[in-house]
């Protein structure tokens, strides 16, 4: 079985851009703007963290960049193709193609297995059932998970459930990875596993773009955003060439072509 390999950096294509995007709520009938004014570009491969306190904007930001909140203006593009003009329903069929989420709380389907859990994406998104079957083992392998395959996501240690959720987000081979705090409920010892991970599929090619409040976690991206009061006051790539993990994930990261 052979996956595709997803464009490195060089190849200077934007998988997702903003142009001066804003984002209001209303709180009790005065306005409150979440997000102001953004302009982000994100090429393929590249990792991007996005930083900044608590209210700053990043959560809000991420879930607009993949269509679960809506924008006030501005525009948003993915894979070269203005999408922020689309339907609830047109979002969610770009989302089952193009788009991977990891949330900090898993969200996993409670009454669905592990396999099940990992497998319905690849469904969605058209795969076969073999293919999606193929495609679930696959990755439960390489993320040491197939001896859960059969088990509910209230069987598993929050580690695991994340684990889960990232064999989950890439079951459909998507073109941007979306990582809304994945290490926020996590202990250390999961947070190296996941971050490992997440290293590893970064360095095969994935585009990801990760919320974090973690310094430490934001130094395993190529590039680190930061937002106060939802503008960007900072925007830079981190220099120091890091090692990338060499173990754990395997063929997660093997999007051979």
């Amino acid at each position: 079985m052979t996956f595709r390999r997803r464009a490195g950096r060089d190849s200077m294509t934007a998988v997702i851009k903003t142009v001066n995007l804003v984002k209001i709520y209303q709180n009790g009938g005065v306005p409150v703007t979440a997000i102001d004014g953004v302009d982000l570009e994100v090429q393929s491969g590249e990792f991007v963290a996005i930083m900044g306190p608590s209210g700053s904007g990043k959560s809000t930001l991420v879930h607009m960049l993949g269509g679960l909140d809506t924008r006030t203006s501005g525009e948003i593009w993915l894979d070269g193709k203005r999408v922020d003009t689309l339907s609830e329903s047109a979002w969610a069929m770009l989302r089952r193609k193009k788009v991977g989420f990891v949330f900090q709380f898993f969200n996993l389907v409670a009454n669905m297995t592990v396999a099940d859990n990992v497998e319905l994406p690849a469904l969605l998104a058209g795969a076969t059932p073999a293919q999606a079957r193929e495609r679930r083992e696959y990755l439960l392998d390489a993320l040491g998970l197939t001896e859960r395959a059969d088990a509910p996501p209230a069987q598993l240690a929050g580690g695991e459930q994340q684990r889960v959720a990232l064999a989950r987000a890439l079951a459909n081979e998507p073109s941007l990875l979306l990582a809304d705090e994945p290490t926020g409920n996590l202990d250390s010892r999961n947070t190296r596993d996941v971050l490992r991970l997440l290293g590893e599929v970064h360095s095969r090619g994935q585009t990801i773009v990760m919320v974090t409040h973690d310094a430490r976690v934001a130094s395993l991206a190529d590039r680190v955003v930061s937002l106060l009061d939802g503008q960007i006051v900072d925007d830079g790539e981190i220099p120091t060439p890091r090692l990338r993990p060499r173990s754990g994930a395997g063929g997660v990261v093997e999007l051979r072509g």
